[in-house]
């Protein structure tokens, strides 16, 4: 019974990953406008995500532009793309076979594949963890060095935004789920 519950919280903190990646993919809060300098005037915030741009204006219009083409967008943002679907792929990948070994499903009951099932679901998760946190430690990396660019404007540099940070806390869970697979 124990090993069942067990089995159902790392479950749930999967599943909490993969929703975070999804949600990490598809927002546009990669990049952030930065306020330093004299340029503290906050009348718009421009946002910069894997699929669009958007613009927030303190009328409370809220306005954004997807990337129109995908030649046309930088290598890196590419592979950033790419490596995220893929993190969302192999998460799903990793909760069918975490269901079929759990405890409390019926799939293999009593067969030694069973073990081996959710042994390979906690496996799949790391490997759904890992294009991620690549994914956004890339986009740290190039965002805090835009930042301290002494030759790059300071109305062109960008912080890092809260789907980094989602991201990072769903490599978190997903890695954390692993532990009670």
């Amino acid at each position: 019974m124990t090993t069942m519950v067990i089995q159902l919280i790392g479950f749930f903190l999967g599943l909490l990953g993969f929703l975070g990646t999804v949600v990490a993919t598809l927002l546009p809060h990669w990049r952030s406008t930065a306020y330093v300098g004299s340029n503290i005037i906050t009348a718009t915030t421009y946002m910069k995500g894997l699929w669009m741009e958007c613009v927030w204006h303190s009328a409370g219009i809220y306005q954004c532009e997807l990337y129109r083409s995908l030649l046309a967008l930088p290598r890196d943002l590419q592979a950033a793309r790419a490596l995220m679907v893929l993190s969302c792929v192999t998460s799903v990948l990793a909760l069918l076979v975490s269901v079929m070994g759990m405890k409390c499903t019926r799939f293999a009951r009593g067969s030694l594949i069973k073990h081996l099932l959710a042994l390979s679901g906690g496996i799949c998760f790391i490997c759904a963890a890992l294009p991620c946190l690549v994914t956004v430690s890339w986009t740290t990396s190039d965002v805090i060095m835009d930042f301290y660019d002494p030759l790059l404007p300071i109305g062109l540099k960008y912080e890092i935004g809260p789907a980094v940070y989602l991201g990072y806390v769903s490599v978190l869970t997903e890695v954390t789920q692993s532990v009670y697979e």
